[in-house]
């Protein structure tokens, strides 16, 4: 189902950061009247079309708020996240669960606050920034709970047709915003990336895979475990060098 961004009213998540800032210029250059940029601060964007919007994703009454007021949204970007690269064993439950809270009970609390919304507009669309460590274990706290909401993705798309929603996963590798200044790789640029996800929205796609490395790991889903993880093989390739080597292969 395509949706047209001309007339559309959308609502960001994540909306101050560098991939958020984003989803804003881009959505309005294609024709959305009006943008609720939420994040857990408002912020001035000096331009009438942009509604600061406090959301905390993680707090029930927060997301209620927000969709009793953007009762006239139509398309909803589920983007804000929280990088976590500690492994799977030595991280404790609190932390490992607030990292869930964020990656994907927040996004999925979203998408049901918005659903009858949308409804209520014509169908609409959600899209839910997924990433490809969806897909691959590499950081495995951040990795388990991406790979939670691409399939949690998988199911709202199929519940919400009958209403005429539309959802859509983004997939990508690194990407150049503040979530990744650290790494020292070769980086998305975030208006490419933004550009693709638009893109599906609007041709009506179930999945954007926004560049190679995305590509590349979603093929070798369907290869033995150990083409992903040479590791498994007697390899010395750790956790958190593997994907900067996909990476390099992919984007050279």
């Amino acid at each position: 189902m395509s949706v047209d961004f001309n007339g559309a009213v959308v609502l960001v998540t994540g909306a101050n950061g560098g991939l958020g800032q984003e989803w804003i210029r881009q959505s309005l250059e294609r024709g959305a009247t009006k943008i609720y940029a939420t994040d857990l601060q408002q912020r001035e964007w000096n331009d009438e079309r942009i509604v600061s919007l406090v959301l905390d994703i993680t707090d029930d009454a927060s997301v209620t708020s927000a969709a009793q007021t953007a009762l006239d949204t139509t398309i909803v970007i589920n983007n804000a996240g929280v990088a976590f690269r500690e492994p799977l064993l030595t991280t404790d439950d609190q932390t490992m669960r607030r990292v869930f809270d964020i990656n994907f009970f927040g996004p999925v609390a979203v998408s049901k606050a918005f659903a009858p919304v949308l409804k209520n507009n014509g169908g609409g669309a959600i899209l839910n920034v997924t990433s490809v460590l969806s897909w691959l274990v590499v950081p495995p706290v951040y990795s388990s709970a991406k790979a939670a909401l691409w399939m949690a993705t998988n199911a709202l798309r199929i519940e919400l047709l009958p209403q005429g929603t539309a959802v859509v996963s983004l997939h990508m590798g690194y990407t150049d915003t503040p979530m990744t200044k650290a790494l020292n790789v070769r980086k998305n640029d975030p208006v490419d990336v933004v550009r693709a996800g638009l893109d599906g929205i609007a041709n009506g796609a179930y999945e954007v895979l926004a560049d190679k490395l995305s590509v590349q790991v979603k093929r070798a889903l369907s290869e033995p475990v150990e083409v992903l993880y040479p590791q498994l093989t007697g390899s010395a390739l750790r956790f958190d060098q593997q994907p900067h080597i996909l990476a390099e292969q992919a984007l050279a």
